[in-house]
């Protein structure tokens, strides 16, 4: 069996592993979210997060996600859906197995325990050192997708995940299926990217809203 670590991914690899469809950047109904509402609180936190102290572009990867990226998952949480850091998975398919270390999560945690991922984050890197990170994230997405078929067992997973580059944002919605087959299918559609500190209500609203599909669904 081959294994995979999230960031030493390929397209190339992924198009061996998956039937990859990759979607283009469009206005999905997932990302129409004009009608999300917002909390007073919300938007108390939301002027103090986009208040400038320095540049994103001068900031390192360690600060940006303390101060711009992190906080705004902390505030799409709700019920149990909590935003975790740092956190590894592993995912085991019939042919191939994935594994590494997430940047953040927003999923399911008990007694501080996640439990189940619902949308994945990749923090990427800048400079001579950067690279594309969407084969890092439909890795993720791939990994987040087992674990929740395992969990629930549906034929169909509807997984999110968003990569960020200085404080732009880009979310994707994957639907993943044939989990069981020698060769799964991944359906892949891309947002427009979002900068932070212009469109930080967007970027909130994309996340309650998605967190929002998850409670809805749960039993």
């Amino acid at each position: 069996m081959q294994k995979y670590s999230f960031n030493e991914l390929t397209l190339a690899d992924l198009k061996t592993l998956v039937d990859l469809n990759k979607k283009g950047i469009a206005d999905y109904p997932w990302t129409q979210v004009k009608n999300v509402p917002l909390i007073e609180n919300e938007k108390l936190q939301l002027r103090h997060i986009m208040t400038p102290t320095y540049p994103a572009h001068v900031m390192n990867e360690a600060t940006l996600w303390a101060r711009t990226i992190y906080p705004l998952l902390r505030l799409a949480e709700r019920e149990d859906i909590l935003a975790t850091a740092e956190v590894s998975l592993t995912a085991q398919y019939p042919t191939f197995e994935l594994h590494g270390i997430v940047d953040g999560i927003l999923g399911k945690c008990i007694a501080g325990h996640l439990e189940t991922p619902y949308l994945v984050i990749v923090e990427a890197k800048r400079g001579i050192e950067g690279k594309n990170p969407q084969p890092q994230l439909y890795g993720e997405l791939l990994a987040t997708a087992h674990l929740n078929w395992q969990d629930n067992g549906n034929d169909t997973q509807e997984i999110y995940g968003c990569y960020t580059i200085a404080d732009a944002w880009t979310f994707v919605r994957a639907e993943i299926t044939d989990i069981e087959s020698e060769r799964p299918k991944a359906t892949l559609e891309h947002s427009k990217e979002y900068t932070e500190s212009t469109e930080a209500e967007t970027i909130l609203k994309i996340l309650k809203s998605i967190v929002s599909t998850y409670i809805e669904t749960k039993p």
